[in-house]
């Protein structure tokens, strides 16, 4: 399955070549998903960037493709990551994932129980000044 090219600010970018560098967590088929994810992907200013980009600070809510069940976080930096208050970090390993896509991409990401596909369902930004409303 080709998967389109990600569209990211530098900020996730250096973010990610870093983790991609240093992590020892990464499974092989998820190192070189993201390796070749990043060698094509569209650096481009926070400005310009499209609303429906998942960044940091982004709120998301993906659909797993098998299950149906759908999950919806707040991605944020890992020192604000708190699963309680529905804040996961950008370095969880779904929030590697999912960095760069848009809603309605499909991204296939191994998981500790094997790979999973999951569909975004919706990206908005989060505003520092309003408090995440997270589903019940």
């Amino acid at each position: 399955m080709e998967t389109e090219q990600l569209i990211i600010p530098k900020r996730e970018y250096d973010l990610l070549m870093n983790h991609l560098k240093l992590s020892t967590n990464l499974s092989d088929f998820n190192k070189k998903k993201l390796n070749n994810e990043l060698k094509k992907a569209k650096i481009v200013k926070k400005e310009v960037l499209p609303d429906n980009v998942i960044v940091i600070d982004s709120l998301v809510t993906i659909q797993d493709v098998k299950s149906g069940q759908e999950f919806s976080f707040h991605l944020v930096t890992p020192e604000e990551a708190n699963m309680k208050k529905h804040k996961l970090s950008v370095l969880a390993p779904i929030g590697i994932a999912l960095l760069g896509y848009t809603t309605d991409a499909v991204v296939d990401w191994e998981m500790p129980d094997g790979v999973k596909q999951f569909r975004i369902k919706k990206v908005t930004r989060h505003e520092k000044d309003n408090e995440v409303e997270q589903p019940q």
